[in-house]
């Protein structure tokens, strides 16, 4: 399945702006006053947890701890993946604070509800200074196998082909900028690909070739491919993630900041294949240059039968 019913996600206590990220994040903007994002960031994440659950959503919330010094914390799909076949990946981060982020007694907990196989560790690959930065680095359309990833300092190819040689995925690479010509650091503010639509900024792939290979491999898999552009990536309008409730319905997950940058006729096309839920995350998404994607890591483990 694309998508699933299970999430994680890790409430804040020390949420800020990550200088050591900023370098090649272009979406950070740092508020003046740090003192009271925190308290900001709380606010927003609690609402925007209520907001699946009530939408019948499975969400487990673990407590980041106040040490060791995790600002974003917020965004565990960077450092974890789940996976049907009970593995779990944890990945090599590029900025040093974040690799303290990665905690095997989160893992630990998820198996009181789900069946963990086996835990590969990827993070070895830090001693090198290659980075795979998880489901941020990598779109993973999970039902084709494809893992779809912009090229940057924060996605190392050696590595990306590490995970497809162990997962059966086929990687589909390419370079992605904004529009001051910046590599896009994670791919999945760019794009999104869900059971049966894709959202992309084909824009930010500059070369004509690329952009060819990654609209055929959207097409050859029956995705709709929904256009953005620079000015509605800016508002993370690519950094969606389809969600599946309980009851079974889908649906789509994005900021409030992104949802009002579509346009009728995006929503419109969104809307066929899922209920469009938003949250406001400003404060999140202004200081940490991530969204609402980056802050729910997927369980697609299977369900302990106890």
């Amino acid at each position: 399945m694309q998508s699933t019913s299970h999430l994680l996600m890790i409430r804040p206590v020390n949420f800020g702006y990550n200088e050591e990220t900023a370098e090649t994040n272009a979406f950070q903007n740092k508020d003046k006053n740090q003192l009271k994002v925190q308290e900001k960031a709380l606010a927003e994440f609690n609402n925007f947890v209520s907001i699946l659950k009530n939408n019948g959503v499975d969400v487990t919330v673990i407590d980041d701890n106040p040490q060791p010094y995790t600002p974003d914390s917020i965004f565990p799909n960077n450092w974890v993946s789940f996976h049907d076949d009970g593995n779990v990946f944890m990945y090599p981060m590029q900025a040093e604070n974040r690799r303290l982020e990665r905690r095997e007694d989160i893992i630990s907990r998820l198996e009181d509800k789900f069946r963990v196989h086996h835990v590969v560790d990827l993070s070895r690959y830090e001693d090198d200074n290659k980075f795979l930065e998880g489901t941020g680095s990598m779109v993973l359309d999970r039902v084709d196998k494809k893992a779809y990833a912009c090229l940057s300092p924060r996605t190392d190819k050696d590595v990306l082909d590490v995970f497809c040689e162990q997962t059966g995925y086929t990687a589909i690479c390419f370079d992605a900028a904004d529009e001051k010509g910046k590599a896009i650091y994670h791919t999945n503010v760019m794009m999104c690909v869900g059971s049966n639509f894709a959202v992309i900024c084909l824009d930010s792939i500059p070369n004509p070739h690329e952009r060819v290979v990654v609209t055929e491999s959207l097409r050859s898999t029956q995705k709709e491919i929904i256009e953005i552009s620079f000015e509605q990536m800016n508002q993370f309008a690519g950094n969606m993630l389809e969600v599946k409730a309980k009851n079974g319905g889908a649906l789509i997950v994005i900021s409030e900041s992104a949802f009002k940058a579509l346009d009728d006729e995006q929503k419109s096309s969104l809307e066929k294949y899922g209920k469009l839920i938003y949250a406001n995350i400003q404060t999140i998404e202004n200081n940490g240059g991530g969204s609402t994607r980056c802050m729910m890591a997927e369980v697609h483990l299977p369900v302990s039968d106890s």
